[in-house]
């Protein structure tokens, strides 16, 4: 059972949780994203990420208005990734829509940049 560290924004403190992969993140709604789809390949039983990102993810997929695929949102340095590249998995990126057409990507990429809900985690303009 993986314990899930979430960083409250709000209060200024980490929160623990203790869940099963097929359970919820901390503060998901309509049980849109899986502990087990938000660890994906990681071995870890310690996961983290903040309530921000939380809110975020609930709000742009119910902008998007159906599941959108995560390949991965949380990953250690040592679990590979993007192989001498960036790692971005410290669960507040999400590596979504691998499922998707070129066009859908492209399409998914400008409302997020458009909609503005993702700008706390970069999204460029």
């Amino acid at each position: 059972m993986p314990k899930i560290l979430v960083y409250n924004n709000n209060l200024n403190r980490m929160e623990t949780y203790n869940r099963n992969l097929s359970d919820s993140m901390p503060y998901n709604v309509n049980r849109t994203l899986t502990v087990k789809e938000f660890r994906g390949s990681s071995t870890s039983n310690i996961l983290w990420t903040d309530k921000r990102t939380m809110q975020s993810w609930n709000n742009f997929r119910k902008l998007y208005g159906r599941g959108i695929y995560v390949g991965y949102a949380f990953k250690r340095a040592w679990e590979g990734g993007h192989s001498n590249l960036s790692q971005h998995y410290a669960g507040v990126a999400f590596d979504v829509a691998q499922n998707l057409s070129e066009s859908a990507r492209n399409s998914l990429r400008r409302l997020a940049i458009s909609s503005r809900i993702l700008e706390i985690c970069g999204a460029e303009r």
